[in-house]
């Protein structure tokens, strides 16, 4: 069966889609199966140069042959996209000596980047990345050893838990740290004042609001695609839903230039940009590492500093943080 959504990662992949009519070759084949003299006939190209770019695109995994038909003895071969749609998700980071590079996976996060620069300025000098792949890829890359930690905030509606649940299904075989970064305050990010009477998830059905969401695999996502099927509200009635951001700064940037009217995020995110907020629910967001890292020369400093009161106080300062459990460890 065809995937929904396929992730092109690899470097091979983005070589092949670096010419245009490739693309248009894949982006014909996510819609429907056709015949290298269909494609020829579409594009206004020769079949041989059609079978050229079939080729390359077959070879780096995103086209496939699915179906064969003899017609007055020529066997028309059918191709299809591996997937309906594609997300490009590649991180090209710098080739540093003597293994002082930490990356962060996982959530955005405010504190998150306090706490990766603080460490940026170690004795170590380390090269800390926090890239904002969601909480679930996070996790994802962190089973696959991409990265030394994962930020993570993901409710489970079922045990009432954060975050347990999902790293115990994930890794079931190995044991894993949890530490707590905070708690954090989430909402809808609105224009000052809230001119437009925003009071919960039921006023993004109002047809004059332009609603921004986060990205799908997002712990923000996955709590408002619940809280929205519990509550019986259509995703389809709210205009902008699939419009999807990376990060919490980004809704705040897109409701702050007025390109949208509300968006779902960080109260800090909000004050950061002077914008109004309605809170809608607290959560815990946790750092999660492997034993076999746990006492990584990169991630020790981290740790040592979430205990620091400065740390707590830089944090609180930012808005809608509560750092009482911060540095508590959870192990798995």
């Amino acid at each position: 069966m065809m995937e929904q959504i396929e992730t092109i990662n690899q470097t091979d992949q983005f070589k092949v889609l670096g010419d245009e009519r490739r693309v248009q070759i894949l982006r014909i084949l996510m819609s429907e199966p056709a015949t290298l003299s269909q494609l020829g006939e579409r594009l206004d190209m020769h079949p041989a140069k059609v079978r050229y770019h079939l080729k390359r695109l077959e070879e780096a995994g995103l086209v496939m042959l699915t179906a064969t038909n003899v017609v007055r003895g020529f066997v028309e071969k059918y191709y299809q996209a591996s997937a309906r749609a594609y997300q490009v998700s590649l991180a090209i980071l710098p080739q540093t000596e003597h293994n002082t590079m930490l990356m962060i996976t996982g959530s955005h996060d405010l504190a998150l980047e306090l706490l990766a620069e603080s460490l940026r300025q170690q004795p170590l000098k380390s090269a800390v990345y926090a890239l904002p792949v969601g909480s679930i890829d996070g996790l994802i890359a962190l089973r696959q050893g991409i990265g030394q930690m994962a930020g993570i905030h993901l409710f489970d509606p079922a045990s009432g838990e954060y975050n347990l649940p999902f790293v115990r299904h994930l890794f079931p075989d190995m044991r894993v740290h949890l530490i707590t970064l905070a708690h954090r305050q989430q909402g809808l990010i609105v224009t000052p004042g809230n001119p437009l009477g925003i009071k919960g998830l039921e006023g993004l059905l109002q047809p004059n609001i332009r609603f921004i969401n986060r990205r799908r695999g997002s712990g923000t996502r996955l709590w408002i695609d619940q809280q929205l099927q519990s509550a019986k509200i259509p995703k389809g009635q709210i205009n902008g839903y699939a419009w999807e951001a990376n990060t919490h700064l980004q809704v705040a940037e897109a409701v702050a230039h007025s390109r949208a009217d509300a968006g779902i995020g960080l109260e800090a995110a909000a004050r950061r940009f002077d914008l109004g907020f309605v809170p809608l629910f607290q959560e815990r967001y946790d750092l999660v590492i492997l034993d076999e890292d746990y006492q990584n020369r990169l991630i020790l400093p981290a740790l040592d500093y979430l205990q620091t009161a400065r740390f707590r106080q830089t944090v609180a300062d930012l808005g809608g943080y509560n750092t009482q459990q911060t540095g508590v460890e959870i192990s798995v």
